[in-house]
């Protein structure tokens, strides 16, 4: 089975993803693996596992691998800001890539090239962003324009990508946490990049900004 919008999947993709949505849409929850692999005719999980991977890369699921029961299908309905992947509010974590969603709100947002991330992690809670929210990055064109306080999300290049306070104190750059249970990340300001400055938390439970 495939969808209109599914030009740029692969025939087996294709096939996985319109099945998917199919049963979603019939049974109000994800399948599992097995189901998928008889539903596709195969013997091993691999290939769905694949599959699934790549749908998520492409931005067409939202997955953790290995728990196919976190799966969520994109909302065909929904226009807006791209989801472009997750950012720690913890630790660092590897940086994502994959457009997972849209997140349609562009009647309260004038600028231009918005990006959305899902935050991981419980270090920002004091600032009232807690895990599994959605934060809403206006992009950073000038570091040096960034003031202390400014809540953004950086990466580490090597390490990984984080949310945080912006401080900047004696020509060092601290990535400080609203959790007093985590310690600021001290910097160098070429050690990193800043991709993003807050503008706005979607929490979807409650559907307010």
């Amino acid at each position: 089975m495939k969808s209109p919008i599914d030009s740029n999947l692969t025939d087996a993709q294709n096939e996985l993803y319109g099945w998917i949505k199919k049963y979603m849409k019939e049974f109000q929850h994800s399948p599992s693996i097995r189901q998928m692999m008889q539903a596709m005719g195969l013997k091993s999980p691999a290939p769905i596992q694949s599959r699934l991977k790549h749908l998520q890369e492409k931005g067409y699921i939202s997955w953790q691998e290995g728990k196919a029961r976190t799966m969520q299908i994109v909302d065909e309905i929904i226009e807006g800001v791209p989801i472009m992947g997750s950012v720690a509010a913890g630790g660092l974590i590897e940086t994502y890539s994959d457009v997972q969603e849209n997140l349609d709100i562009s009647e309260v947002l004038k600028k231009k090239n918005i990006f959305a991330l899902t935050v991981n992690g419980d270090s920002m809670i004091d600032a009232c962003i807690a895990d599994g929210d959605m934060v809403l990055m206006e992009p950073i064109t000038d570091s040096y324009s960034l003031r202390n306080g400014t809540i953004v999300s950086a990466m580490v290049p090597g390490l990984g990508t984080t949310l945080k306070y912006f401080v900047k104190r004696g020509g060092k750059i601290f990535l400080e946490a609203a959790n007093p249970e985590y310690e600021p990340i001290e910097l160098n300001l070429e050690e990193v990049v800043f991709q993003g400055r807050l503008l706005a938390v979607w929490r979807k439970c409650s559907n307010y900004f």
